[in-house]
């Protein structure tokens, strides 16, 4: 049987920080309000405006390649999960892509909001499973300040920007993304969106006076759901692959709130030093938080190490995947 090995792992991150501190002077809050609350010090910003999600897209699967000592030509795929494309079309996936010279992939962008990533790591094993590619680039790219409303003190502390990359490749050994479950609930729309920019209410003087080309959030529904989500997938996918609390090494879920990792790690009664956390540094990079907060700890994952992935976001979209590491 074939397996879906992570034979490499990359992040990227901006240089330019935006900690508590400075954001206090643009909009009504504090560090002490958003450290309580999210547990964020700082995040990164691409502040640069003629550069999109892509641009930190190609730097970082550039550094996935050098990594892994795989030649541009080598990669039959590249699957980008973003909410914040360059543009409505053509797909960040394809500009990723041509940046990055993968002039023998397809490419393709998937929108499932802070899950994209694992949606996108569970196609891109799918490919390698079946036969039909061999060497899949699975990347997250999020210029989340592009869609942050800076004079929202409740949702502007929340967002920064980063990606992360893995490489997808066969193995006969059972490593890499063994299993994954995955759910949709529709009705969660209206708590977590962003309401003009498509084709249901485009783009127009009203709509950016209105402030509806930013993250709009109801924070107590979304924590609420993304808390019990996150949990009852995480469960699932353990159930379903004959796994406890105590078969799991480490634990790592969508960066979106510390008291949501800390309040989903404690209900599964997982032992906190085996709950990733990296938050604190970065901020929500939506998609790409999980691969980022994976990449930092790297050095501490080990051959055989098996994992729980889990994230929630948008649609309402969440799920979670189950791991075992090969790097």
């Amino acid at each position: 049987m074939v397996h879906a090995r992570i034979s490499g792992i990359a992040s990227y991150a901006p240089d330019d920080i935006l900690d508590n501190e400075m954001l206090s002077k643009m909009v009504d809050t504090n560090d002490e309000w958003i450290t309580t609350r999210v547990g964020i010090k700082e995040r990164r910003i691409l502040k640069d405006p003629s550069k999109g999600s892509s641009f930190m897209g190609i730097k970082c699967v550039e550094r996935l390649l050098e990594s892994t000592g795989t030649k541009p030509e080598e990669v039959d795929l590249l699957i980008c999960a973003t909410s914040n494309p360059d543009y409505r079309f053509p797909s960040t996936g394809s500009i990723i892509a041509h940046g990055c010279g993968l002039s023998n992939a397809y490419a393709y962008d998937v929108q499932a909001a802070c899950a994209g990533f694992l949606v996108a790591l569970q196609d891109g094993a799918a490919y390698v499973r079946s036969g039909l590619r061999k060497k899949v680039v699975v990347v997250a790219a999020e210029k989340m300040s592009s869609m942050t409303d800076y004079t929202d003190r409740a949702t502007c502390p929340l967002f920064g920007d980063g990606a992360g990359a893995m490489l997808l490749e066969p193995s006969e050994e059972n490593v890499g993304v063994i299993d994954g479950v995955f759910h949709i609930d529709g009705a969660g729309l209206e708590h977590l969106w962003m309401p003009a920019g498509g084709s249901a209410l485009p783009a127009s003087h009203e709509t950016v006076d209105a402030h509806q080309h930013y993250v709009i959030q109801d924070g107590r529904n979304v924590y609420k759901n993304a808390v019990t989500d996150m949990l009852e997938s995480s469960l699932e996918v353990m159930e379903k692959n004959g796994l406890t609390i105590d078969n799991i090494d480490w634990f790592c879920s969508h960066q979106a709130n510390l008291r949501i990792i800390e309040a989903v790690g404690g209900r599964l009664g997982i032992d906190p030093a085996k709950v990733l956390v990296n938050i604190e540094k970065y901020g929500n990079t939506s998609a790409a938080s999980i691969p980022l907060c994976l990449d930092e700890y790297k050095d501490r994952l080990k051959k055989g190490d098996k994992l729980i992935l889990t994230a929630f976001g948008a649609g309402f979209t969440w799920g979670a995947l189950y791991v075992i590491w090969d790097i």
